[in-house]
């Protein structure tokens, strides 16, 4: 197995990070403006416990709150790790941008010309691009329970029959991301959980961040609570991994905002050699637009928005709605990487998890935020909204 080292072009975090070791880095107005968002969240929506980290003029700062373990009494802390549900799925998309760096495959390539087994079906039509945006013409949230195994979910993807044209309407879909990663993976000779555990968290030098949480890290992951206060984790469904399956600190997941920060505000004529321009070059096609939903466009895995922007514009973006419905999309018709003006964000839940990431690189500025109970999206974009307009000030 690949150690988990990180690569060379992110040595430039290696000061960002430098001075979390010593205590008391966060300067008190700081914790205090973030404590006063943060603190009447956790009484009011009865969250055990919480990690944030923020990005704020090239500065990483922590801030932890409650318990991982409430049976334990075992504090969050740096190391505490968290599931991210569909915050994976920037990673997930990530993968296969690095595959299509690579040459294994590009995105507008047919799924069938990658799943041979798919020949013959709906996915004749449907591209790889599409998969990973949802827009493959009405993919469900969730597959149907009886949809078990491996054998079973080729069989469902087999007769699936779209209820849209792929790429005229976008429906929020596990399905159709998980098979792109799925796919994206098995292009490059691997499994999902191969590439992304030996290969891409390492690059990314994401040292503290799993699909399977070794014994050694068990210690640090938190048990999320559901409705009941009953303490549970994620119970993996067909796709997990690539869908809503890692676990991670808020330290790491802030350490891949950075990396997408960079890579958004790094000039396009870049002097000299790039130390890992695959990557580079992976991270910059995720932020890649290629269509809009009323103010949000869907790039791969990141959801986008000009900035700035108002609170009711991108709770709306986050919405329920947004989940659960589809939507007629409009296609941007000269797809380029994102302008650093633009914030990017990702919600992501468990039964027993809720978070939240966001960043706006022009004012170098993101946010992550890790909580061990899914409480409403509305809240945490609300939540996050403040702190980073305070951030701005």
């Amino acid at each position: 197995m690949e150690q988990r080292q990180g690569m060379n072009w992110l040595a430039l975090t290696t000061l960002l990070w430098a001075g979390l070791a010593q205590a008391g880095t966060e300067p008190e107005a700081l914790k205090a403006s973030v404590d006063a968002a943060i603190e009447p969240v956790l009484a009011q929506y009865r969250i055990p416990g919480m990690a944030v980290a923020l990005l704020k003029d090239g500065k990483a700062h922590l801030f932890h709150y409650g318990l991982a373990n409430k049976e334990a009494g075992v504090r969050v802390d740096e190391q505490t790790l968290f599931e991210i549900g569909s915050v994976s799925k920037t990673l997930t998309a990530t993968l296969g941008a690095y595959g299509v760096a690579g040459g294994h495959f590009r995105l507008d390539d047919r799924v069938s010309t990658l799943d041979p087994a798919l020949k013959g079906s709906a996915f004749d039509r449907v591209t790889m691009g599409q998969l990973a945006t949802y827009s493959a013409g009405g993919l469900p949230l969730q597959f149907p329970d009886e949809v078990d195994t491996a054998d079973k979910m080729q069989a469902y993807y087999r007769q699936w029959s779209p209820a849209y044209a792929a790429g005229t309407h976008r429906q929020y879909s596990n399905p159709s991301i998980g098979l792109f990663g799925h796919l994206a993976a098995r292009s490059q000779g691997r499994s999902f959980e191969q590439l992304m555990e030996q290969t891409l968290l390492p690059q990314l030098g994401l040292a503290h961040t799993y699909i399977s949480v070794p014994e050694a890290a068990m210690a640090h992951y938190a048990f999320g609570y559901d409705k009941s206060d009953k303490a549970i984790r994620v119970n993996p469904g067909m796709l997990a991994a690539e869908a809503y399956g890692i676990k991670t600190s808020a330290r790491d997941l802030l350490r891949f905002v950075e990396a997408n920060m960079a890579e958004a505000n790094r000039s396009g004529a870049s002097k000299g050699k790039q130390p890992n321009e695959r990557l580079q070059a992976a991270i910059s096609l995720t932020h890649t637009g290629l269509y809009s939903v009323g103010a949000m466009t869907q790039g791969l895995g990141w959801e986008m928005y000009d900035y700035p922007l108002s609170l009711e514009t991108l709770q709306a973006g986050n919405s329920t709605d947004m989940v659960l419905k589809p939507h007629p999309v409009t296609p941007v018709p000269k797809p380029a990487p994102a302008k650093a003006s633009t914030l990017f964000n990702k919600t992501g839940s468990t039964n027993g998890f809720g978070a939240y990431a966001a960043f706006v690189p022009a004012k170098g500025i993101g946010i992550v935020m890790l909580a061990n109970r899914n409480y409403p999206n509305e809240v945490r974009i609300k939540t996050a909204y403040t702190i980073l307009s305070q951030l701005t000030d």
